[in-house]
């Protein structure tokens, strides 16, 4: 879903008891933290279901309320330095958010019958680009853009040169498109597969399942030594 973070953050600060509010997302805009400042003229949870409805009524997101967190000030206020100090925390898990991987660039050209694609991924302010090059055989191309992305993703991070591409490809449910990414993990004398997916939105399928890539392998590609 592409959406515009800033204007959340405006549309649920309309909500009458909300002073402040600060979201922090995950590489997809997932929204992962909702950081509030109400006051207390209703209950905590009455504000959480609040900021749930307009969030859905106005943008159609499902917050899940675990992961907002209000905070509720007498008369609305906190001394001007104390209130900066509350955003700045969030804004500080925002900024360790910031040092995710994310897709930048997905591009694919083709000559005859091959095909060479390359994707761009970025952290923080380090871009990697990887590439792979195959046949123009239908089905392959998203094989090609997939092993692109783990191609990136082992310039930003070694541990990646375990990973290999065992499928790739994008599906429809309904009236929505997915990319889904099935990677096998080497971690001798084991395989692990791992499975992501990604909706696909403006940029287009084959940002998806770079997308699908990342969601595969974002979590587990830590535990990795």
């Amino acid at each position: 879903m592409d959406v515009d973070i800033a204007e959340i953050e405006r549309e649920l600060n309309r909500i009458p008891e909300v002073t402040a509010v600060r979201l922090v997302t995950d590489q997809f805009d997932r929204p992962v933290e909702v950081h509030v400042l109400a006051t207390p003229a209703k209950h905590p949870k009455q504000v959480v279901r609040d900021i749930q409805s307009v969030a859905k009524v106005t943008f159609d997101m499902e917050l899940d309320h675990r992961v907002i967190s209000v905070v509720q000030l007498d008369n609305g206020n906190l001394p001007e330095a104390m209130q900066a100090g509350v955003l700045a925390a969030a804004a500080g898990a925002a900024a360790v958010d910031d040092d995710r991987i994310t897709v930048s660039t997905v591009a694919t050209s083709r000559t005859g019958l091959r095909c060479t694609a390359k994707v761009g991924l970025r952290r923080s302010d380090i871009e990697e680009v990887g590439e792979a090059e195959g046949t123009v055989a239908s089905g392959n191309i998203n094989i090609l853009i997939a092993r692109a992305t783990l191609d990136a993703l082992s310039r930003h991070d070694p541990r990646a040169g375990r990973l290999d591409v065992e499928a790739a490809a994008v599906q429809h449910l309904g009236n929505r498109s997915f990319a889904t990414a099935s990677i096998v993990l080497l971690n001798p004398p084991y395989e692990e597969v791992l499975l992501g997916s990604a909706p696909v939105r403006s940029a287009g399928l084959e940002d998806a399942v770079a997308r699908a890539v990342l969601d595969a392998t974002n979590r587990r590609l830590s535990f990795v030594v």
